[in-house]
């Protein structure tokens, strides 16, 4: 352990790790990852990054010891080893928002709905139905297996996905006022928004591949999202020029619904037939088209098929593939 960090961890020994848990039983584990983020060994940090992410964040799973872990997982996301910050910060946000919530940000998540969500499930509610399991149990080990999930329900936990998701939430909720220290130090007034704007345009126009695993690396999804759900007073032209910078680019759409409204603008109406030259085709249009012929997933194309033999353009990959390359190289 490198000395300089070890008023990050302090209180981390503390806890009794052994009796909370996370996706693969006793979270005695999570304090040595901790204390590995804050060391100097590159390997041995990534490793403890990925035992961290596959234990208190278990495909978006959130445990007792999740919400424990963040106060120290915060000072380090501020303070820690500059090889840790940027992952720890990463976590930080899965705990406090997975990727079945993620895309919901730019326009607001139902924290209150969470919250009653969480109110039915919390341990208050599922601690009567162990007593009364337990009660009407013979089987030694049925009686073993609800005297342990009793007792845990007991000591404040519960085994449902929403109170403990929301546990998380508050966590790092409560962590947020020391986490702002990470952003400059702008004073928030009218001219953020349009700051904003000009920094997502310019993301908006950057030929990238997937960058991020946030909101399944649709970065152009998102800012595109961001940018719809700006308030009315946003300068109207600014704004639009920044959607139709990332409006073509689909490097990745999960669903398909971008890919098909980006369709839907950017060619309103059919062509004329025999279809334009792919070089006489606006800039935008080319970028789609290019993308969708170059995408990995064959089934966006097909989900789009449709749409494109209405507009007299090709409907297949192959058929996009031979439009753009034989008139890009002409």
């Amino acid at each position: 352990m490198i000395n300089e960090y070890e008023k990050l961890l302090a209180g981390l020994d503390d806890v009794d790790w052994a009796g909370l848990s996370h996706a693969y039983g006793s979270a005695h584990d999570v304090p040595g990852h901790i204390r590995t983020l804050c060391g100097d060994d590159d390997e041995a940090r990534k490793q403890a990054f990925n035992s961290l992410f596959n234990s208190i964040f278990h495909q978006g799973s959130r445990y007792s010891a999740s919400p424990v872990a963040v106060p120290f997982l915060a000072r380090i996301a501020v303070a820690g080893p500059a090889a840790a910050r940027a992952k720890t910060m990463l976590l930080l946000t899965r705990l406090a928002v997975d990727w079945h919530d993620e895309y919901d940000v730019t326009t607001g998540i139902n924290v209150a709905g969470w919250r009653a969500a969480a109110a039915e499930a919390g341990p208050e509610e599922f601690l009567p139905w162990y007593e009364e399991q337990l009660a009407g149990a013979t089987d030694t080990d049925e009686r073993t297996q609800l005297q342990e999930m009793r007792d845990w329900v007991a000591a404040g936990n519960s085994p449902d996905s929403r109170w403990s998701a929301l546990q998380s939430y508050d966590a790092v909720l409560a962590e947020l006022p020391g986490l702002l220290i990470l952003l400059e130090e702008t004073p928030v007034g009218p001219g953020l928004i349009g700051r904003a704007v000009t920094e997502l345009t310019a993301a908006a126009r950057s030929p990238f591949d997937r960058v991020t695993d946030y909101c399944e690396g649709d970065l152009h999804g998102h800012i595109q999202r961001t940018l719809r759900s700006l308030p009315p007073g946003s300068n109207p032209a600014s704004v639009r020029e920044a959607l139709e910078a990332c409006l073509p680019r689909i490097v990745w759409d999960s669903s398909g619904s971008r890919t098909r409204r980006a369709i839907q603008e950017l060619f309103p109406a059919p062509l004329p037939h025999p279809a334009p030259r792919f070089a006489d085709l606006t800039a935008a249009q080319q970028q789609l088209l290019g993308d969708l012929a170059g995408h990995l997933h064959t089934w966006l194309i097909r989900s789009s098929a449709d749409r494109l033999r209405e507009l007299g353009l090709p409907h297949t990959q192959e058929a996009l593939q031979s439009y753009v390359g034989t008139h890009r190289t002409a």
